[in-house]
């Protein structure tokens, strides 16, 4: 369910798209913040009455995103980059573009808010890159020292363990030494609440108290988590355009097989987009997917998909690796695969029919005082 929270409402008449920025003194600021990312030169500034509004140069645009497509924006700007922009501030200007370039209009209540989100999503795509789990829709494990689980409750922080290293350990096998079983939406659930409570530490401590406390009495999950801490753009009505992803965005990629489906966990894929045309692989570290595999690997799903002993559906994942092989070694039949599964996807409830692609992309609520929209029950 989409938050009620009207948070990409133009308030500049007939240009609804880009970055706008609420307050009569923002540009100074804004400009400062986009010269100092290297930016300056590529986007146009306009004041209007109550804020600033920040578009891509319409020959950049044609250049880095035409169609609005973001895949290859990292490759574009990486061919400009000085000293300056290196590492996370690469991803910070990536990010940046995509927003400023994009088909609809962002709205930040201020110039801090616009800055820690982007600095949030940087987070997100930095911890889902480095996360990696074994994939299992009913295993209960944690790391012992940060979580215990309770019926009702799910997995509860332990008194005096801290958010982000918890996170961190749970998440990250380089840090814990072990892969912990999760499913893949509630593995994205944990990657955005790290990138969260990573930046809550500087831009807003009380709220992360408040989630820490939270979350050594009850974890919120599901429905609930997007309820609390996520706002969705674009709809089956208005889908966002199918090449469109900025960094730190959750996906969805949706299985249209409908006896496929049935496996637990195989309805579909919540991933991270990362940046750099690449998303998140929770599965098998130190990997990604394009958006041409994750199409290829979803279509085979329908090719894998067994029943075990107790009449359960299942997935051959090896044979699913070995179908994506043998079909990206065949150009011509990758193709006409991708070009079926780039179709946006059906309806909820209707099978068989559309591509994988989703309509929407969800990301991170506001978090700075003042102007903060986390709801926590």
């Amino acid at each position: 369910m989409t938050l009620p929270v009207p948070a990409f409402t133009p308030h500049v008449p007939d240009q609804a798209s880009g970055i706008w920025v609420v307050g009569h003194d923002t540009a100074a600021g804004l400009e400062a913040w986009l010269t100092g990312l290297g930016l300056r030169d590529a986007v146009q500034l306009a004041s209007h009455e109550g804020g600033c509004r920040v578009t891509l140069q319409p020959e950049r645009h044609a250049e880095w995103m035409a169609g609005h497509d973001t895949t290859g924006l990292a490759g574009h700007l990486g061919a400009g980059q000085d000293s300056r922009t290196t590492g996370s501030d690469a991803l910070l200007r990536e990010i940046t573009v995509a927003l400023a370039g994009g088909p609809l209009l962002y709205r930040f209540d201020s110039l801090s808010e616009l800055q820690a989100s982007t600095r949030i999503r940087r987070n997100i795509a930095l911890a889902a890159r480095k996360t990696a789990l074994s994939f299992d829709t009913e295993a209960l494990a944690r790391p012992e020292e940060d979580w215990r689980y309770e019926e009702g409750r799910g997995f509860i922080l332990l008194p005096g363990r801290e958010l982000v290293p918890a996170l961190r350990r749970v998440t990250q096998p380089r840090t814990s030494g072990t892969l912990y079983a999760f499913s893949c939406y509630r593995a994205t659930e944990y990657v955005i609440l790290l990138g969260m409570a990573q930046e809550l530490a500087t831009t807003n401590p009380l709220l992360l108290e408040r989630l820490t406390a939270q979350w050594r009495r009850k974890a919120i999950q599901s429905a609930a988590f997007h309820d609390s801490f996520l706002q969705e753009v674009g709809s089956i009505d208005e889908p966002l355009p199918k090449h469109y992803y900025v960094p730190g965005d959750r996906v969805w990629f949706r299985n249209p097989d409908e006896a496929s489906a049935d496996a637990a966990g195989y309805e579909g894929s919540w991933v991270i987009y990362l940046g750099g045309g690449e998303f998140g692989d929770f599965w098998r570290e130190g990997r990604a997917y394009t958006l041409r595999g994750k199409c290829i690997e979803l279509y085979h799903w329908r090719h894998a998909v067994y029943q075990d002993a107790q009449g359960e559906w299942r997935m051959d994942e090896a044979k699913v690796e070995a179908l994506v092989a043998q079909t990206l070694a065949d150009p011509p039949r990758a193709a006409v695969i991708v070009e079926q599964m780039m179709n946006y996807r059906a309806p909820r409830g209707v099978w068989n029919q559309g591509g994988c692609i989703d309509a929407s992309r969800e990301f991170p609520l506001p978090v700075c005082p003042g102007t903060e929209r986390v709801r926590l029950p």
